[in-house]
């Protein structure tokens, strides 16, 4: 297929916009993938399953599941320059995988819905650290902070307004000017933050048992559990199955070596996860906290142990400003995804669909927010609003999007079509490659997640 950029010049139309430079593309790309899962999630799901031994079998199945998955996605979203289902219109005329790129949208937009609550707590802590309300040792203390927040009115709704304006205004400015430009600025903080903390928890006393902990590998705690939680994190957490991806691939250039991006940002988004790890780990053994704290660990052990620590202030800005970052990340590439099908289905500009997007958000998101409080009575299937847009994305609609993903470029696309993209239509001399990734994306991939999908519905059990 001609590059899509080429044929609107030809035809006198304005070009589709996109990334501008390589540095650009791996700057977007990581930031979709680095997010609160990577601060606050592997931390404390690393905690849960034994540490190390649980990073070991992560990186497996990143590598194995999560890779192919992400560079599906993108070859669809460069292929077809067109948003998550305009590109399945466009490769599968007449057929219903456009339900594929359809489930994509909808899978973004009820994550944001949560998401965007969560980024908004994270939000606030950032002034709550300035403010130096969230500073004590007392973990009483600390919790009782974060459940005034939670169990809050208009301070939540307040915060989780704040982000998507804040974020709806760099999504405004478009691809290149907006998406693009912020990241390449964000990402080098968001490494320079960690590394600041990073050294810091690694001076404090006591601080060899946690880095003993994520570095020393225990294999009598792997199980069958552990496997599936590790493969459940590798595919949540780099951003596929929601359409993301194929949105940011849809403005990469046909000269970008789509295997090496994807090595890249999975081997990138690793490292922000073991340096975040660095940072609470041994600060967390150094005070004498647990490990396994669970979702507590970020907003109430993490302010009680940097209250422990001289300068303590100043290390937890830092700490709670990074957060801030890698979610910022993650909710553009989240919002991007139905901006860019409003814009390029509905024919409407990009301010209006943004508006019109976060808008939507706000109001499905207030009950999400509002899912502990004046909502608190309302429950769908036994959960509150909050816990029901974050089972029914996690454990149905992405891996649902993630194994049809595969199915279409293993089983309807092809390895000819597919190499195509692959290879830069063969100026990548990467056949080989191709060969190993077709057979992961083709039969480990679906199957893998498959397992993902039926432990998530509690259909198998261990």
């Amino acid at each position: 297929m001609q590059d899509t950029w080429l044929q609107d010049t030809q035809l006198g139309k304005k070009p589709r916009e996109g990334f501008s430079s390589s540095v650009g593309v791996i700057a977007a790309t990581l930031g979709s993938a680095v997010g609160l899962g990577n601060i606050w999630k592997f931390p404390y799901v690393t905690g849960q399953n034994g540490g190390a031994a649980f990073i070991l079998i992560y990186l497996i199945a990143a590598l194995l599941i999560s890779a192919p998955i992400m560079l599906s996605e993108l070859m669809i979203g460069r292929k077809t320059h067109a948003n998550a289902v305009g590109a399945f219109k466009t490769l599968a005329k007449h057929e219903p995988w456009f339900l594929v790129g359809v489930s994509g949208v909808i899978s973004s937009f009820l994550i944001m819905a949560f998401y965007s609550c969560v980024a908004g707590w994270v939000f606030s802590y950032v002034f709550k650290a300035v403010a130096g309300t969230i500073e004590s040792t007392s973990p009483q203390q600390t919790f009782a902070v974060f459940q005034t927040l939670v169990n809050g009115v208009g301070e939540p709704l307040f915060w989780q307004l704040f982000v998507l304006a804040f974020t709806g205004t760099i999504i405004m400015a478009g691809v290149s000017k907006g998406i693009e430009r912020v990241t390449k600025a964000l990402m080098p903080i968001l490494f320079v933050l960690l590394l600041i903390v990073d050294i810091r928890s690694l001076t404090l006393p006591g601080a060899s048992q946690g880095l003993k902990f994520l570095f020393q590998p225990d294999f009598s705690k792997i199980s069958i559990s552990v496997i599936l939680a590790a493969l459940g994190l590798a595919f949540f957490k780099l951003s596929v199955g929601m359409g993301t991806m194929t949105t940011y691939g849809s403005y990469m250039g046909e000269n970008e070596n789509l295997p090496k991006t994807v090595l890249t940002v999975m081997l990138s988004d690793t490292l922000v996860s073991i340096m975040a790890g660095i940072a609470i780990f041994p600060a967390v053994y150094a005070f004498g906290f647990k490990p396994d704290a669970g979702p507590s660990l970020l907003f109430i052990t993490i302010p009680t142990v940097f209250s422990s620590m001289p300068f303590g202030r100043f290390f937890m800005i830092l700490f709670f400003i990074l957060v801030a970052v890698a979610a910022t990340g993650a909710i553009l590439s989240l919002l991007e995804v139905p901006v860019a099908y409003i814009v390029e289905e509905y024919k409407i500009s990009r301010r209006m669909a943004t508006l019109g997007t976060i808008m939507a958000i706000a109001l499905v998101g207030s009950t999400a927010t509002l899912s502990t409080t004046l909502l608190s009575q309302m429950h769908i299937f036994g959960k509150n609003f909050f816990d029901l847009y974050d089972f029914v994305t996690s454990n149905i609609l992405l891996p649902l999007g993630g194994i049809f993903f595969a199915i279409f470029v293993g089983w309807r696309w092809g390895f000819e079509d597919m190499f195509e993209v692959f290879s830069n239509h063969g100026r990548l001399k990467n056949e080989g490659l191709a060969r190993i990734y077709f057979i992961l994306v083709k039969f480990f991939a679906p199957v893998a997640i498959a397992l993902v999908l039926l432990t998530g519905l509690g259909f198998i059990q261990f």
